[in-house]
């Protein structure tokens, strides 16, 4: 198993890829401190299936785009067990919408959850692996981070935003053995809570139609499970040489 030893934060972990993350890093060994906003019993049901699997796990309700309750979320997760070495941080949302329609209230609220909850995070546990010299930080990104779409100028400038926060932590990082990289999930195969912040899928067009996935090189959507080995790679020391860099999990997508 790739991660006895380890713990590891993972935002998001109630369902779709940050659940799927957490299962995965528990059947390699990782205990896990487990965080999402309001869905306790999801998260609930999470954790009891990860210690299933014989790791430790340790609830927490948070949000994380408040820098008060990050750092409290991560003292509470060091002192449940013992220390972070690594973070997924998971939490989006992405509103599409033109951008002359976008308020100044609807700019900041997506920026605080995409890219100030980043960076509370991370410089909430980088002090503990700076201690230590190792951890590894993890970013979920997407196609908004290393392409321009319509109706996206607040979700692109937040996932680009955090891509180029990890791009500055693995910089000054690295003399401590700490990395941090990005994960850029294409379409993937999950439950949309909210449907209308994917307008392309307003117009007939199903996700998972043969229209849908004729923009897919490979043919299909992302599973949950192909977003989580691409960041069991990053938490690994498989990628112990790889740092201030993103794997593009899009079925080649993003070359079209």
């Amino acid at each position: 198993m790739r991660l006895v030893g380890k713990t590891a934060l993972i935002t998001g972990a109630s369902r779709n890829i940050g659940r799927e993350v957490a299962l995965t890093f528990a059947r390699e060994g990782a205990d896990l401190v487990l965080n999402t906003r309001t869905s306790q019993t999801e998260l609930d049901e999470v954790a009891a299936k990860c210690r299933e699997l014989g790791v430790k796990t340790h609830t927490v309700i948070a949000d994380v785009s408040d820098s008060a309750s990050v750092s409290k979320m991560v003292t509470e997760g060091i002192q449940a067990l013992g220390k972070i070495d690594i973070l997924v941080n998971n939490v989006a949302i992405r509103p599409h919408k033109p951008i002359l329609e976008v308020s100044d209230e609807e700019w900041h609220h997506t920026l605080a959850v995409n890219l100030d909850a980043a960076f509370y995070l991370c410089k909430a546990v980088l002090p503990g692996m700076m201690e230590r010299r190792t951890g590894s930080i993890i970013a979920l990104g997407g196609q908004s981070a290393i392409t321009g779409r319509p109706e996206t100028s607040v979700v692109t400038t937040a996932k680009t935003g955090v891509l180029g926060l990890m791009r500055a932590i693995a910089a000054e990082m690295a003399p401590y053995n700490i990395r941090a990289n990005m994960v850029n999930p294409g379409s993937t195969d999950t439950t949309r809570g909210n449907p209308v912040w994917y307008p392309e899928f307003q117009s007939g067009v199903d996700r998972g139609s043969s229209e849908h996935l004729r923009s897919i090189p490979m043919g299909r959507q992302a599973t949950v499970q192909d977003i989580a080995n691409a960041c069991l790679f990053f938490a690994s020391d498989e990628s112990g040489y790889i740092t201030g860099d993103s794997l593009n999990v899009m079925g080649g997508r993003y070359i079209f």
